[in-house]
Parts: structure tokens; C-alpha cells; sequence
């Protein structure tokens, strides 16, 4: 007879022949399945019997095992592939060519989820892998143990973490289970709520610190401003070779304790000079009301676009480029040579404006006056022309 026919003979649902030529079983609203499986849709989880016999609860939800996983975890179906192709002879590499998986990730995968009598079964080794990657797991330092009492005496005399968790490797070479990673020793100083270490061990370490310290590196900065900043690796060649004039860079020197400020301009062709006043505060809105006042004197073919660096004093970068139809183009962090003109410029200004000085003392008057003596002064980069006579053959000849 055909499959349909038979079904038809039977009088059972298709679907429930299918599971019959799978060899799964249903009973009291368990489905269970020839690799010892049970999975109980009633309690919500799915039980195992080995080989030997016992039956142990796993208690992971039918609806975890079911649910989509990472691409990097290995899924079901590929466990059944891995069953397959193995039970057909091919070797490790083989299977992973298949997979399109690290031969280590399916070595990895028999050794610790094949059973010593029974094999390797993929919707065992399955439900193994979902109760391994669950979170959260108990802490390696929270409960009393010879490795918790031998790090904390180690913390007492002011050993630090690093060491603690190198000596055990010397001290007890053949005992793995006192084994413990810095990492694991400082979560357990600074994240109380996973018990850990009693706080006043914390001040064994020599930081002093009852919290921890993020460490980022700059792939990992967050965005500095609310508007996207265009960086200076998406500057056009034009400016980076100062072929075009009217393209400036700008900068902030301040006075003492950082309470007055002066905002600096220089033009990359012609290391023209402009000082910008900022009277009171140099908050974000002072400083971009005061460069669209500045580079309003200009003619509009010398207001090309204007380098900063990533300080907050240029959170209104977007509105200053509304206003002024200047482009901003931000430096890398830490990275002062990317606008090297301006920062030659601020270190003659410090003839000027002594470093701890207040600057708030000094009138738009007084910038215009150092401004006026600095484009005055001839300059070897300019063939001992000066940036003021520079700036005049341009406007002269455009």
C-alpha cells in the first residue's frame, strides 16, 4: 500500500504517521522519542533517560529548545547532520567541510556531548549545549570552598588578582578545581550582587576603587555628539593638500582652571589668523555663535570648511554648518598632528596668553591686535611671506 493509503487504512493523522516512521511516541501529552527523549508539553520541560537507565530532568523550556539560536551555536539540524554523516563514515574535517565549520568545532562537539553507551545523540547533545549557555551561572567565589578562602588570604597581604591566579597553577598543579582567572576574582570583588567577596577585601587592592573602571579603546567610543560627526578621513584630497584655500582649523586654548577660553582659526593655505571672543562661558552655543560671527567678515569663496577636534565645545557643529554652509570635519581622538597648523599657531599664542592666565581679561580688541602681529610675521612655509599678504593676493586676484 502507499503512505496515504495506509493512513487512510489506519485512520490516524498524516502528521501522526510521520512521527511514527520517525519512531516517536506520544503518551499523556509527552512526545517521546527513540534517542530517550521526552518532551512534556504539560510541565514545560523535556527529560532524558540514559543508557544506564536514569532519568534526568532538564529543565529548559520546550519553547528554548525550539527557538531560533546564534549562527555561531551550532543548530539541531546540524547536530543531525553531524550524526548522519558520522554513523556514514566520513572523518572530522569532512563533516566540518560540509557544516562550513571549524573541524575543532565538531571535535569539540562528540567529545562532550557523546554518550559512552548510547553515542552521539544530536537532540541530546542539543538539550546538554541549551543548559550549558544557560545564564546566569553560579559564581566560581560565591560559596565557601578552599579556592575562595585561599583568594581572599591572598588579597589580605595585598596580592594582586593576576598573581593570585598564576601561583595557583604553581601551587597546585594537579588540582583543577583551584583554578580561577583575574577576571572572575575582580567581578567577585566589585559585583556584589552575585555575593562574591566580602567588600572589605576590596581595599586589598591597590587601586582603591569600590567600583570598577570601564576600559574602552577607541573602536569602542561611543558617539560623542547627538548629531553624527563627519570624520577627517572623509575630508576631499583638495583640502588635505591645501591645494584649495578657505579651509581652516580650529581649536580652543584655554586659561586657568579651564574658566576662560579663546577660540583660534587658522587657514591651511595661508596660515591666516582669526581669534574668536568668548565672552563669559566657552559652552557649545558661545562658541558656534561666536565662529558664525568670524566667519561672517569672509567672502563666501574663503568659507570652505572648518577642521576640530572632538571637544564639547562643538556640540553644535550641525547648526554652525546651517548657518555658515561650512562643513566641520572632526579629528581622530588623541590625534592633535591631524590639524597641525592650529596647533603650531596656539604655541605662539602662548607668547601671548601664558598658560594659567585668565584669559577673560583680554577685549575683542586685544585678539585683534595679537591677530594682526601674527599675520604680520613672515613665515619659511610661505617663502618668508607673510600670511597677511598671502591672504591679499588671494582676495586680490578672485
Amino acid at each position: 500500500m502507499s503512505r496515504s493509503e495506509a493512513i487512510s487504512a489506519v485512520g490516524v493523522n498524516p502528521k501522526t504517521a510521520r512521527e511514527w516512521e520517525r519512531g516517536i511516541r506520544k503518551s499523556g501529552g509527552r512526545r517521546i522519542y527513540p534517542d530517550g527523549r521526552v518532551v512534556d508539553y504539560k510541565r514545560g520541560v523535556t527529560t532524558m533517560t540514559s543508557s544506564t537507565g536514569i532519568t534526568e530532568t532538564a529543565l529548559v523550556p520546550v519553547a528554548a529548545l525550539e527557538k531560533p539560536i546564534d549562527p555561531r551555536y551550532l543548530n539541531v539540524q546540524e547536530r543531525e547532520l553531524i550524526r548522519d554523516l558520522q554513523a556514514a563514515g566520513s572523518s572530522l574535517r569532512a563533516i566540518a567541510h560540509i557544516l562550513g565549520r571549524s573541524p575543532s568545532t565538531v571535535s569539540r562537539e562528540l567529545a562532550r556531548n557523546t554518550d559512552p553507551h548510547m553515542g552521539y545523540l544530536p537532540h541530546g547533545a542539543h538539550r546538554r549545549a541549551l543548559l550549558r549557555r544557560a545564564r546566569p551561572k553560579t559564581a566560581k567565589l560565591v560559596d565557601e570552598s578552599e579556592l575562595r578562602d585561599y583568594v581572599k588570604d591572598k588579597l589580605l597581604i595585598r596580592w594582586s588578582p593576576e598573581q593570585i591566579s598564576n601561583t595557583l597553577i604553581e601551587e597546585f598543579p594537579n588540582n583543577p578545581e583551584m583554578r580561577v582567572s583575574p577576571e572572575t576574582i575582580y567581578q567577585a570583588l566589585y559585583i556584589q550582587a552575585r555575593g562574591g567577596l566580602k567588600r572589605e577585601v576590596q581595599a586589598a587592592l591597590r587601586t582603591g576603587r569600590s567600583r570598577r573602571k570601564p576600559h574602552t579603546t577607541g573602536e569602542q567610543r561611543t558617539p560623542r555628539f547627538v548629531d553624527p560627526m563627519v570624520m577627517i578621513s572623509e575630508r576631499p584630497p583638495e583640502i588635505e593638500d591645501r591645494a584649495v584655500p578657505g579651509h581652516w582649523e580650529g581649536d580652543l586654548i584655554t586659561g586657568a582652571n579651564n574658566q576662560s577660553a579663546i577660540a583660534t582659526l587658522v587657514e591651511r593655505t595661508t596660515r591666516y589668523v582669526m581669534l574668536v571672543h568668548l565672552p563669559g562661558d566657552h559652552t557649545a552655543g558661545t562658541v558656534r555663535d561666536g565662529l558664525i560671527k568670524t566667519m561672517a567678515t569672509l567672502p563666501a569663496h574663503l568659507r570652505g570648511s572648518l577642521t576640530w577636534d572632538q571637544g564639547s565645545e562643538m556640540a553644535a557643529h550641525k547648526s554652525f554648518t546651517l548657518a555658515t554652509d561650512m562643513q566641520v570635519y572632526f579629528c581622530d581622538p588623541a590625534s592633535p598632528w591631524q590639524r597641525g597648523s592650529n596647533e603650531n599657531t596656539n604655541g605662539l599664542l602662548r607668547q601671548y596668553f601664558p598658560k594659567g592666565t585668565d584669559l577673560s581679561v583680554y577685549g575683542p580688541e586685544d585678539l585683534e591686535h595679537v591677530a594682526q602681529e601674527l599675520n604680520g610675521r613672515p613665515r619659511k612655509t610661505l617663502g618668508w611671506k607673510t600670511p597677511a599678504e598671502r591672504l591679499r593676493d588671494l582676495l586680490l586676484t578672485t
